[in-house]
């Protein structure tokens, strides 16, 4: 992400980054991220012209990706579900997450980093991760399928153009379909925390502008950004 950071004002377009080694690497709201040799971490970097709430809709377009690129890796979609609103599930463990990051002026997003991290080989140990939240596993440990950062990208990013295609021809309506399909705990109940509020409901769906629908004692909450937890 730093990388991106760096290079994207000098681009004339998308550009993938793979990083074999990391010393800063980090997640949502400033958390560490561990990031053993052999896993993948890599950051999408480029120049988006929709409004910003329509630029964060790509967390999604990029959940759709690297589900694609793990059915490719090991030629089965059942394993594999989507968690609201940027994790990847792997027989219910996290095996991967997405971070999205931007700059822009003038209400204006003028480059975005998706940031994306895999645990191709390793997981970190189940006291490095948030109390409550999914325990993380690897794709090898799972599967037994073994595969290098590169052959992973091989598949994620043609996966990425295929369906950054649909989103900015047909909009994000195609693409909430998709997830929804794929979507980890759909009409279950949920604890969404935000902040120091935790709310408790069946997940419903996720609505038109990518937020969270939850059907709770008190109604139904659109809900933009929590943690989830099950």
């Amino acid at each position: 992400m730093a990388q991106a950071a760096r290079l994207a004002p000098d681009l004339t377009g998308p550009a993938w980054i793979l990083a074999h080694h990391q010393t800063g690497a980090h997640g949502r709201r400033g958390r560490a991220w561990v990031a053993p040799a052999g896993n993948f971490a890599a950051t999408l970097v480029m120049r988006p012209s929709e409004p910003p709430a329509q630029v964060a809709l790509r967390s999604f377009v990029a959940s759709l990706a690297l589900f694609d690129a793990f059915v490719g890796c090991t030629g089965n979609p059942a394993p594999f579900a989507l968690k609201w609103p940027n994790d990847v599930l792997l027989n219910g463990g996290k095996v991967a997450g997405i971070l999205l990051e931007s700059t822009g002026v003038g209400g204006q997003v003028a480059h975005l980093s998706i940031g994306i991290g895999v645990n191709l080989l390793a997981a970190p140990p189940r006291d490095q991760v948030e109390e409550r939240a999914v325990a993380p596993v690897s794709l090898l440990g799972e599967t037994g399928a073994r595969v290098s950062p590169e052959e992973f990208l091989d598949l994620l990013a043609p996966a990425f153009a295929q369906w950054e295609a649909a989103f900015t021809t047909y909009g994000f309506a195609p693409i909430r379909q998709a997830w929804l399909a794929r979507a980890a705990r759909l009409g279950e109940t949920v604890t969404a925390r935000t902040g120091t509020d935790a709310h408790v409901g069946r997940f419903e769906t996720v609505d038109e502008d990518g937020n969270l629908v939850l059907s709770t004692p008190k109604g139904r909450m659109n809900i933009p950004a929590a943690d989830i937890f099950f």
